[in-house]
Parts: C-alpha cells; structure tokens; sequence
C-alpha cells in the first residue's frame, strides 16, 4: 500500500461500457490519500439516460471511495458536466465533501486551482446538444475498442485505443486541446494560484503553460491515469501503460519539471515501475 498526501482522479464515466472500473478499484486498493480529489465525471448521467448500464464494478468503485472516507481520507467531488446533476448538492454528505471547485495547497505552500474543466468549453456551455452528438460518436468508438483489442490479443498485441487514436489524429481535436489548456490556464491566473489541476478532454499531462502548472488527471476510460501528491508537494502522473486482460498494472513517472511551452504535448512518458 502506498500513501500519498493527495491523489486526484477524473472522468471515471461509470454507467457506460467503456469505464475502466476494475483498473480503478485495483489502484484505490494499492493506494491510499489523505486527500482524495474526485475531478467529475465520476458517473455519466449523459449515457445512463439512453440505458442503463451499472455492473457490480461500478458499484463497487463508489462503496471504496465512501469507504477510503469513513476509513479518514477527505474525499472531494467536484462535479463535472456528466455529473452536473451533483453540482445541486454542494456541502458535507457524510464521508463526502461536494464542491463546484477548490484551492489546493501543497506541503510546499504552492495554490492549485482544482475544477473540472467543463467551465472553458465553449460547446458545452454554448452548444450543448453539439456536445451530446459528440459524446454519442465518442460512446461508438468506444465499444470499436472492444473488437479491436480482441483481435490484438489474438496477434499477441497490447491493448491499444482506437478512440485516443482518432483523437490525437483530428487536427481540430488536436487544435481544441490546446486552446483548451491554455483557456483554463488564463482562467486560473485570476485567481493568483501557481497551477491549475483538471480533467474533462481526457488528457494526462503536466506541464508548464505561460508560467502557470497544468496538470491533467486524464482519465479512467482510455489512460487509465491519475495525480498524486507526496509528502513533499512532489506531484506525479500515473498511468496504466501495460494491458492484461480486464486490468491494466500501474507505472509512474518521475517529477516532470517541463520546459515551458504553449504547444500539445503528448502524455508524459513512462520511466519507472511501481
């Protein structure tokens, strides 16, 4: 069991096929915060209202987060547009504390703005039933995963995203991912902090943008990532790199101190097992 001082998850989308429920509940059993971070987009109301999908693994990711409470860890659910429903119920419901956003501070005194992200995309404030069309094409290349990852298991291949594929290879994704960084980033300058945490585009990254922190959590879809904090204020991206059937082993990277830069990066590389 590891113990970190902070961990922070995001866009876990349970209720949908494509939720890695079983890799989570792997790294919530391995793992232990003193503070947890729940990013939004914990439950994907969006896809439960065209069927509903709940496996006991869905189940049980929630009975361990309410668990790691009751057991000491603070757990924060800051909603995100899947979930948005939450963001009616703001305030302490027992082991959990429901907030719109939060101001983190490290153990070495650095203020994180801690938000979904949702906020800065301009479809989904703007255009909302663009962005429901756009989830159901995403939701169709999610369940594309499926028979293709069958097929390369078959060849003696890893597992591979064909929707990360997709859209890491649109230029217009691309192009919105990196407006989108730099949005949220402009966004928590007004507040004076010294980095912004967030999810939403399911992207995992650290990196320096216009001298602010961004870090991305990623998500528990297609990365299988996660941030955590150690007792230092060392923060470090975790992400699943290896597949097995069902479940994917956890490696980490090392402290990334990036150059700054305004372009896309990929996702850090990974440098070391735990």
């Amino acid at each position: 069991m590891k113990h970190y001082r902070t961990g922070w998850i995001s866009d876990v989308h349970l209720g949908t096929r494509g939720s890695q429920s079983e890799a989570l509940l792997d790294f919530l059993r391995d793992h232990e915060f003193e503070t947890l971070y729940v990013v939004g987009d914990l439950i994907d109301v969006w896809q439960l209202r065209r069927g509903i999908y709940w496996p006991q693994a869905h189940n049980d990711v929630i009975q361990k987060l309410l668990r790691a409470g009751r057991k000491g860890t603070r757990v924060i659910y800051i909603p995100g547009n899947h979930d948005e429903f939450v963001s009616g119920f703001i305030g302490h419901f027992g082991a959990v504390e429901i907030m719109p956003r939060d101001i983190h501070t490290t153990a070495d005194g650095r203020r994180l703005l801690i938000i979904h992200g949702h906020e800065l995309d301009t479809v989904i404030q703007n255009i909302k039933w663009l962005a429901y069309v756009g989830d159901v094409g995403y939701q169709l290349l999610l369940k594309l995963n499926t028979p293709v990852n069958a097929a390369r298991r078959l060849l003696g291949l890893g597992y591979w995203s064909l929707s990360a594929y997709v859209k890491k290879s649109v230029k217009n994704a691309v192009s919105f991912i990196g407006e989108f960084e730099k949005e949220i980033v402009h966004y928590a300058q007004r507040d004076k902090v010294d980095g912004v945490v967030c999810g939403h585009i399911h992207s995992p990254v650290i990196r320096m943008i216009e001298g602010t922190a961004y870090y991305n959590s990623g998500d528990w879809v297609e990365s299988l990532s996660a941030l955590v904090e150690d007792a230092n204020g060392k923060i470090e991206l975790l992400i699943h790199t290896v597949s097995r059937p069902g479940v994917a082993p956890l490696e980490k990277t090392e402290e990334p101190h990036v150059e700054e830069s305004a372009a896309i990066s990929e996702p850090i590389t990974v440098t070391s097992g735990i």
